[in-house]
């Protein structure tokens, strides 16, 4: 109710002061005359008789009418209504109207403040007659007068904040911030007051500034009692007093963890069994403690710090679920210790310093019991080395392997050998005591070692492989000087004819494929064929290596082209082995140059040179001879595929046999041919159509035929043969209007071959002699071996 008189009181106040503004008139100026028009009048300049800097107006008008504004006056209006007063500017005419004659200002509706604070107009005196202005525009501001018609809002209906757990009061946490539109420089409309409305008493807030503060103390916010936590916090204008308008907003506020609880294990005794047989670094169990706290804060580390397993256990952290699992670090066996008691520690790994305590770890106590199992054969090493000389004979014994069962009865064990690991079954191992000898020849320069498997059962157990042990046995072959020394290669060497006495013609050295242990030693000499009459020396340089010179001067080509030399290489150890077929030397007889180059050497020479044995050449000539076979033979495969052409040219018009693939229905078959063609002329048709054109109706008949039959010597049965075909194409309108070739497979009376069709034949029952066809030539030959054979297919 006070709010509302004091309102009431500001509007009347307002009111007063813009009617003791608008008694006391307009302002005048002083004016000054100005120069006028070009008709000669003078025009003075008149005075301005009003100005106005501004009008107040009250927002949010409730009333019906137009809200009433001000008065417009000017001294050039003498109240006789010839003067007009004309606004423009913000809102003329729409939102503002002025009374043209009285100068009276109105608003038309309400205006809010929030929108636009101002509006800037300006009004102008016209001669209501004429409509020219009076006096200059004079520019003038609408101002509205602020109410509290808005409530204060926050930036954010919803707020997010986190403060650690066990802060100290008065810590900071967030701060929330509201506007207010009204305006702040007019009364109190937005001066803006905060308060908590929920969240007591963990949580306090400033009033002026909206800082969100913790109210109590560490042992109060504690996150493991209570993690999220939803403040009220409330603004309200006119600096908080009553009838003031007010806003809200929520703040989640939660608290983050600290390191504050040390684990615990959920239990003082953990038991577990593993059997003996389980493998190193396996898993045997896990154990669990649990903290309070979470993330980072309650990762964990586990400890063995004490027992009689310190040695054989150990302890790791699994980072995802924060258990320890306890692994193996060496084997168990039940025969020497059945059970085990561990003393495990568990710690926060990032421990916070201001939370430390005397019981900050936690300890827990594992007993572990090892099971008895049937355990496979234990060898005493984990591999074994043995050795053996290359020469050993077949049965030697080379060593031993050993294995024995761990169980209490200690059953005998079974010793074989791998033999995929001994495919050529080099080796053998005695059943019963693990012995390995030799059962084939061994040769060191093929393989210098063996590696084999030796497997351990248990004879109680044979069929069981889950009861078995391997073991890696090496075998390394010791050499032994069983291979004589050769020549390290083949040598090209030559002598020049003009060498002389004493002259080096060539350097050699050897390889041994043996291994001795003091490393080679190679003696080198001439054979003792070489020796007698020898035309080279042979001089040992004594590091494995000799000279070959020459014992005459002048060595003739033509006498003698090549020499041989036999060179005897030795090593020096026990037992010698010495070679002379693999070291004889083979030197050429060439003519040099004065400076001792090589420019020829004769054709024995050079092929000896190169390095082709008789068998080699053998084998390269048999090579060429077959491939010369091989394209002979080709050539006459290719020279039987060729067929002799039917027609050879065009004009070549003679009598040919063609051959066609249509058999037909036989010889009673008479559609499929015309078999007139092959009749003897007297027998034929006189009138025949064309065969190889459609036929058509017959506008001019053929003339009769007439029959010439003149038998002669020159046989003329042909001749009227023919002619009387040319004449049925010269009488045929069927015929084409061009020159066509017309074959007749009419052979003559005369012919001594009579006719080829078996339909005008009297003797084709009978057997007949085909051999004179041989004699016309070779095209007939091929008919004469079709025919005249007495197997032949036609007759089947």
């Amino acid at each position: 109710m006070k709010t509302w008189i004091v309102l009431l009181l500001w509007a009347c106040a307002h009111q007063s002061v813009n009617a003791v503004a608008l008694s006391r008139g307009p302002v005048r100026r002083k004016t000054k005359e100005i120069e006028g028009r070009q008709d000669k009048d003078l025009l003075r300049r008149s005075k301005r008789g009003w100005m106005w800097r501004q009008f107040f107006l009250q927002e949010e008008y409730t009333g019906t009418e137009h809200q009433y504004i001000g008065k417009l006056h000017s001294d050039m209006d003498k109240g006789d209504g010839t003067v007009m007063y004309v606004l423009a500017g913000d809102g003329a005419g729409t939102i503002f109207v002025i009374d043209s004659n009285s100068g009276d200002l109105h608003a038309t509706r309400s205006l809010d403040r929030e929108e636009k604070p101002f509006y800037t107009l300006r009004a102008q005196v016209v001669n209501k007659k004429t409509g020219l202005p009076l006096e200059p525009e004079t520019e003038f501001t609408v101002k509205l007068h602020d109410i509290n018609d808005n409530e204060p809002k926050f930036d954010k209906e919803v707020y997010t904040a986190s403060v650690p757990e066990r802060s100290h009061i008065g810590t900071y946490v967030t701060q929330v911030t509201a506007q207010d539109a009204d305006d702040e420089m007019f009364g109190y409309s937005a001066k803006l007051s905060y308060s908590i409305s929920q969240g007591h008493p963990y949580f306090s807030v400033e009033p002026n500034t909206g800082i969100i503060r913790t109210a109590l103390g560490p042992s109060d916010m504690d996150r493991e009692q209570r993690e999220h936590y939803q403040v009220v916090i409330e603004v309200k204008d006119m600096a908080g007093q009553k009838g003031g308008l007010t806003g809200t907003t929520t703040v989640n506020i939660s608290l983050t963890d600290v390191n504050d609880n040390p684990p615990r294990f959920m239990q003082s005794i953990y038991q577990f069994s593993v059997p003996e047989i389980t493998k190193v670094e396996s898993s045997v169990g896990r154990i669990r403690a649990v903290d309070a706290d979470v993330g980072r804060n309650a990762e964990m580390d586990y400890t063995v710090v004490g027992g009689d397993g310190l040695d054989v256990f150990d302890v790791s952290t699994d980072r995802n679920t924060q258990e320890g699992i306890l692994s193996l670090k060496k084997p168990l066996d039940y025969e020497k210790k059945k059970s085990y008691t561990l003393q495990i520690q568990v710690q926060n790994t990032h421990p916070d310093p201001r939370f430390l305590s005397s019981d900050a770890k936690d300890m827990a106590t594992i007993r572990v019991s090892v099971e008895d199992v049937n355990e496979p054969p234990h060898f005493e090493k984990i591999s074994y080395i043995l050795e053996v000389k290359e020469d050993a004979a077949v049965g030697t014994m080379i060593g031993s392997v050993s294995a024995v069962d761990p169980d209490i009865r200690r059953s005998p064990v079974k010793y074989s050998i791998d033999r995929h690991t001994d495919v050529d079954w080099i080796f053998g191992v005695y059943v019963g005591n693990g012995s390995i000898f030799l059962q084939r020849p061994l040769d060191r320069e093929e393989f210098a070692w063996h590696n084999i498997s030796v497997i351990a059962t248990e004879f109680r157990h044979l069929d069981n492989p889950e009861q078995t042990s391997r073991v890696p046995v090496y075998i390394r072959v010791l050499d032994v000087n069983d291979n004589p020394p050769m020549l390290a290669s083949f040598y090209e060497t030559f002598v020049c004819e003009n060498a002389k006495a004493g002259q080096k013609i060539q350097t050699i050295s050897a390889v041994d494929p043996d291994d001795p242990v003091g490393g080679h030693r190679f003696l080198f000499s001439l054979a003792p064929e070489s020796s007698v009459r020898a035309n080279f020396s042979l001089r040992d340089n004594g590091d494995n290596t000799a000279g070959i010179f020459t014992q005459r001067t002048g060595f003739g080509r033509m006498h003698k082209s090549t020499h041989l030399v036999a060179v005897v290489i030795s090593d020096g150890h026990i037992p010698m082995q010495s070679s002379t077929g693999t070291g004889t030397l083979t030197i050429r007889v060439c003519t040099c140059d004065r400076d001792g180059n090589m420019e020829m050497c004769n054709a024995e020479a050079l092929s000896s040179a190169a390095g082709l044995s008789t068998g080699a050449l053998v084998a390269i000539l048999l090579c060429i001879l077959i491939l010369l076979l091989i394209v002979v033979l080709f050539a006459a495969l290719k020279r039987q595929k060729k067929k002799e052409p039917l027609i050879i040219s065009k004009e070549d018009v003679r009598d040919n046999v063609v051959s066609y693939n249509d058999e037909g229905g036989g010889e009673e078959d008479t559609q499929a041919f015309d078999i007139g063609a092959l009749r003897h002329p007297e027998v034929m048709e006189e009138s025949k159509l064309r065969r190889d054109i459609l036929p058509s109706e017959s506008l001019y008949p053929p003339p009769p035929l007439r029959k010439t039959l003149v038998p002669s010597r020159e046989n003329a049965d042909v001749r009227n043969f023919i002619n009387q075909r040319v004449q049925e194409n010269d009488g045929n309108p069927t015929a084409p209007p061009y020159d066509s070739l017309a074959t007749y497979a009419y052979e003559g009376n005369g012919s001594v071959a009579e006719s080829l069709s078996s339909l005008g034949s009297m003797s084709s029952e009978g057997e007949q002699d085909y051999n004179y066809l041989s004699e016309w030539g070779p095209r007939f030959r091929k008919l004469a071996d079709m025919y005249g054979g007495e197997d032949s297919d036609w007759d089947s």
